[in-house]
């Protein structure tokens, strides 16, 4: 084999491995772009969730004060006909 067979391998592995990097490259940024949506739809999700919770909380609360003043409500009348 002579040297400038040598050299085109040499420029041929190159350019090959230049692209192989070039893929690698673009997948990796691909990945990263996949990743950084999916952690931003969590966190999206997440948010969402914390304000559906804490309206589930705040009606729960709701309806604690309701039904406390339904319970002294019905002990009153109770006592009045009970007297």
């Amino acid at each position: 084999m002579t040297i400038d067979e040598r050299l085109d391998r040499l420029t041929e592995r190159h350019e090959a491995l230049t692209q192989t990097a070039e893929l690698m490259v673009h997948e990796q940024r691909e990945w990263q772009a996949k990743t950084q949506q999916r952690q931003d739809k969590a966190q999206e999700w997440q948010d969402k969730n914390q304000v559906l919770l804490s309206q589930v909380l705040e009606s729960i609360d709701s309806l604690t004060r309701v039904a406390l003043v339904h319970e002294r409500r019905i002990t009153n009348l109770e006592g009045q006909h009970g007297s």
